[in-house]
């Protein structure tokens, strides 16, 4: 079927569902706009810029400095849509500008440079933190409307990086995500009304998509696999989908199966991280926490799994992230959490309104609660930051698992309150299940066996 048969259907069923109200975990409703899903039409975006059409070839050469003066001239001429046909091509980083768009063709492929001096360096947001680090293979800042569409593919060609990742931290158990230098597939930031809809996300170096202080997102029908082979190369921290102080996103009908966590939120970390909703006289707030926020209202839906550690993950980077629903997935190959909550014991957090429902699948754990010690560090502050997690559900859901409830207490760290579980059929080894942990749990219709 095709993307704009399937994209079509689904327009059709939200039209009959369109006087059908939807709400948030906390109540509130939901916009009409999470129940439009209208394709991107390039024929409206502006004159097309065919790369073969300026000299740009699939000719093994990287084109970095080609493709971004066309960018550049499709934006000096108010706007249009950068067009790539079948073939293979080469590039560096990529810098989109207002009113500029990318297709890929059927059989297309925009391959990324495996050189990190291929991508530009400059201030960015990675890891919950404002820092100076390398771009992405497809940079958009500050644009309202981009779009990237068509039914191709964007390589971010990544395994060279992950076996330079792999040695160096055998070398270095300490080694961080950034101290192997390697680029992002996509990085958002500072936009609004984005869609991103039908193409191929794939061997991402790092990250495959991140969007950053950036609302009206929607993620349609997109193919997301950084799975390198061979498999003791596997990429590393090649998250899905990245949400990164946003509001208002949608991913709807995409595949997702990558080396690290599938969607999750982010937004923040350090002793001091929640400084934007929360005043501390007399201290000086270090610089990589300007940015931080919060994430609102996210739906993830009518999605297909394969691999991840986390189907739905918040943090460890996450402040505040506040009506969040998954549902409707189908997890066809195991991953390791479906919902994962990271706790970080020197970050406050509060993680609420959180609601996983209608899933079916395997997985390693139900639900993980746990701290999250990796790279600990309180900068000074004398006491720990304490953590919060609040308005959880999870229900209507077939899963087979390993471990039902895997929840640890810590309230020196973290309180949990109000969860609720409703009509779960598990199958576990593990079918333990302590609801003392947490303040207010309530729960019916659990059938849970070995």
């Amino acid at each position: 079927m095709s993307l704009f048969l399937t994209l079509g259907l689904l327009q059709s069923s939200a039209a009959k569902k369109k006087d059908v109200k939807d709400f948030w975990p906390d109540g509130t409703e939901m916009s009409a706009w999470f129940k439009e899903v209208k394709p991107v039409d390039i024929n409206s975006l502006g004159k097309q810029y065919r790369l073969t059409d300026y000299g740009i070839f699939a000719d093994g050469r990287v084109h970095t400095a080609e493709i971004q003066a066309l960018i550049d001239r499709a934006a000096q001429n108010g706007g249009g849509v950068i067009v790539v046909p079948q073939g293979i091509y080469m590039t560096g980083g990529l810098i989109f500008k207002q009113g500029t768009h990318l297709h890929l063709e059927e059989g297309a492929v925009l391959m990324g440079s495996d050189f990190i001096g291929d991508y530009p360096l400059g201030k960015t947001r990675i890891e919950g933190e404002t820092c100076t680090y390398f771009g992405a293979l497809i940079n958009a800042d500050g644009l309202d409307g981009f779009t990237i569409s068509g039914s191709g593919t964007i390589d971010g060609n990544g395994l060279k990086y992950h076996k330079q990742f792999w040695l160096r931290r055998k070398w270095n158990r300490q080694c961080t995500n950034k101290d192997e230098q390697r680029p992002r597939l996509l990085y958002v930031s500072n936009c609004k009304n984005v869609q991103v809809e039908g193409v191929n996300l794939q061997n991402s170096a790092f990250w495959t998509t991140h969007f950053y202080n950036s609302e009206r997102i929607k993620l349609i029908g997109l193919h997301i696999c950084s799975l390198a082979k061979p498999d003791d190369s596997k990429g590393p921290s090649t998250d899905a989908v990245d949400l990164d102080v946003v509001k208002d996103v949608l991913v709807k009908n995409c595949f997702m199966a990558v080396n690290d966590d599938a969607v999750v939120l982010k937004g923040g970390k350090g002793p001091y991280a929640d400084a934007f909703e929360k005043d501390y006289p007399g201290v000086k707030i270090p610089e990589e926490s300007v940015g931080n926020g919060m994430n609102e209202r996210v739906l993830i839906e009518d999605c297909e799994y394969g691999f991840s550690h986390g189907c739905l993950t918040i943090g460890s980077e996450s402040v505040h992230t506040r009506n969040v629903i998954l549902r409707n997935i189908n997890i066809s190959r195991q991953g390791n959490n479906l919902l994962w909550l990271k706790m970080r014991p020197d970050t406050p957090q509060l993680y609420e309104y959180i609601t996983v429902e209608n899933i079916r699948g395997k997985v390693k754990n139900f639900i993980l609660v746990a701290p999250w010690k990796q790279f600990y560090d309180l900068k000074g502050r004398q006491d720990n930051p304490l953590s919060y997690s609040d308005h959880i559900t999870m229900r209507n859901c077939n899963v087979e698992c390993n471990v039902f409830f895997n929840v640890k207490q810590q309230e020196e760290v973290y309180h949990l309150s109000n969860f609720n579980f409703e009509n779960l059929n598990i199958k576990a080894s593990d079918t333990s299940f302590h609801p003392e942990v947490v303040e207010g749990f309530t729960y019916k219709g659990l059938n849970v066996k070995q």
